[in-house]
């Protein structure tokens, strides 16, 4: 199985990358955060992020899902997000890498869970609020630059994926497959 993560920024479209993938016959991985801010928000906590145990619990959900999906022996599946997201939003909210997502990070690298090219989609130029994604458009590029040098310093090669619409950057994702 080759996995491959799709990152970026909050409202980039990922999301609706993710689903067209899934719709063209690929396995996916659905990202966590928006999940555990979600849940906790049905808990009667307005804003999950900004509790210590916000981070932890995003990794925790996405090793989870990451192995239940590695049963899937062949194919590409690609994940919306992984724990170095988690250590971007780490960085980004403030917070130490916790003891748990170090390991995590740790079994990631000495695991070779995921390809060594990610694919960074690019924001749109704007952003939409949600009751999950409460960030500006300047603090999201803010949160971009922390993804993109995380990245980069877990040693990952970026593959941009340019605004454009649905089709065009599920295409370009595709064609990128095909190189190397």
């Amino acid at each position: 199985m080759k996995r491959f993560v799709l990152t970026g920024a909050a409202g980039g479209g990922k999301t609706a990358i993710i689903r067209q993938l899934e719709l063209d016959g690929f396995s996916v991985v659905e990202e966590a955060a928006t999940d555990v801010i979600a849940l906790r928000q049905a808990q009667g906590i307005a804003e999950p992020w900004m509790h210590p145990w916000f981070v932890d619990s995003v990794a925790d959900l996405q090793r989870r899902r990451q192995l239940r999906a590695s049963c899937e022996l062949d194919g590409i599946q690609f994940h919306d997000r992984c724990a170095i997201c988690t250590a971007a939003l780490a960085v980004y909210l403030g917070y130490p890498v916790s003891d748990g997502l170090s390991r995590e990070l740790e079994r990631i690298r000495t695991e070779a869970i995921f390809q060594k090219r990610v694919f960074f989609v690019r924001n749109l130029g704007f952003i939409t609020p949600t009751e999950a994604r409460r960030i500006s458009f300047e603090e999201t590029l803010r949160f971009e630059r922390i993804h993109e040098e995380t990245y980069r310093n877990f040693g990952f090669e970026i593959v941009f994926v340019e605004p454009g619409s649905l089709s065009d950057r599920v295409a370009a994702i595709k064609a990128a497959l095909t190189t190397r």
